[in-house]
């Protein structure tokens, strides 16, 4: 049982008894190590003691990963997990390392409130390890930044931590009497229970999402049907939004947010006629004046699908405002902007730029790229400007 408790030892498992194996044989050992030098008889008992704990470890890690696999193809045979996750079970050990490191490095020798401090700094090893392991590999797939992924985390941190004082108060007992683990039990089984209820939860808001997204993307077809230069003009800022969310380092809920903004950020030219959307020139100023209220009418459409789109339309409000406070509708400048929407207004504006418009053809990359920098502190936010520049590898 790891002393640490949290996440790992009380829900998958994962690890738990390589820490408290590790910790135990090789405090036996190190015991033995000081008194070896004046007895032969406690110098073969040394070598038996680390014989022991190779091998105890060696059991213990292979019982653990046997164990996390069998609990994750059973998974697969009810239909909830994917047979190419059951390998991130075994990965799922890798944070127990951290604390076994620092329990052999301490030398203890068995539960003591002395070893405070040992067991704060094992705990700390082991966020510091499930840290880079689980970056490690969501960086591949999601290209989050350190710290957006650190703040995805930090909730399970929490929990660990709570959890890590009852880790304690089961491994003092159980060092000396192993049945006392029975008595966990009961908690293991609440702990399921919760699981269930969270997973169940979860379930909900992923189809809810789906749901929503699977609505924006329904309203950019009508965009797309009704002007087909801003439906396919709308895609491309969606995936330049995204590259520089994630430059940014947006929280998933934001990122999210500044997806749907830049999909439906046009959507309110629905309701603008037609003769001034396809106009062949330049607007004249009533007919700009008409344009712009695209901004209001997209955020009055999105405020009566209401739930998440309702929460986008105050975005779709603000994306055609300016860094320095000239645009429109409401004319906010700065931080005032929301920042999903500076990022939209940015990415809109070069997307504009390199695309042929029945005005004009699309402006050369070094022309756009000069455009972008110069209107950087009037027009757009300098920070979405720099991390646009970095995405774009101008």
């Amino acid at each position: 049982m790891n002393v640490l408790g949290g996440r790992h030892a009380l829900v998958t498992g994962g690890g738990s008894g390589i820490g408290a194996a590790i910790a135990r044989a090789l405090g036996e050992a190190g015991a033995a190590v000081t008194i070896a030098g004046r007895d032969k008889a406690k110098l073969e008992a040394m070598a038996r003691t680390l014989r022991c704990a190779s091998v105890v470890a060696d059991v213990t890690r292979e019982a653990d990963c046997a164990a996390m696999v069998a609990g994750a193809l059973w998974d697969v045979a009810r239909g909830r997990m994917r047979f190419e996750r059951v390998v991130l079970q075994v990965a799922s050990s890798w944070p127990a390392v951290g604390p076994a490191l620092v329990l052999y490095a301490a030398d203890g020798h068995g539960p003591s409130w002395r070893q405070a401090p040992i067991y704060l700094g094992a705990l700390v090893a082991q966020f510091g390890f499930d840290f880079l392991g689980s970056f490690a590999y969501t960086r591949i797939v999601f290209r989050l930044s350190p710290i957006a992924h650190l703040r995805a985390v930090a909730p399970a941190y929490a929990v660990d931590t709570l959890l890590a004082p009852l880790g304690l108060l089961v491994a003092y007992p159980a060092y000396r009497h192993p049945l006392a683990l029975l008595l966990l039990l009961p908690v293991l089984v609440m702990f399921s229970t919760f699981a269930k209820e969270r997973r169940y939860r979860i379930d909900n808001a992923v189809e809810l999402s789906n749901a929503y997204r699977g609505t924006a993307m329904l309203l950019g077809d009508v965009i797309e049907a009704d002007d087909e230069y801003t439906g396919s003009h709308s895609r491309d800022v969606v995936e330049l939004v995204l590259a520089v969310a994630d430059h940014l380092g947006l929280d998933p809920a934001e990122r999210r947010q500044a997806e749907f903004a830049a999909l439906l950020h046009d959507v309110g030219k629905v309701k603008v006629p037609a003769e001034i959307i396809n106009k062949a020139g330049p607007l004249d100023d009533a007919e700009w004046e008409v344009m712009k209220t695209h901004t209001v009418l997209g955020e009055q459409m999105l405020e009566k699908i209401g739930g998440l789109l309702g929460d986008v339309g105050h975005i779709v409000r603000s994306c055609h405002e300016r860094w320095d406070g000239t645009g429109y509708p409401d004319a906010l400048a700065g931080d005032d902007i929301p920042r999903s929407a500076r990022i939209v207004c940015a990415c809109d504006a070069w997307s504009a730029m390199r695309t042929d418009r029945t005005y004009r053809k699309a402006l050369a990359l070094d022309v756009a790229a000069t455009e972008l920098r110069a209107c950087s502190g009037t027009h757009f936010d300098p920070q979405v400007v720099e991390a646009l520049v970095a995405v774009l590898e101008l």
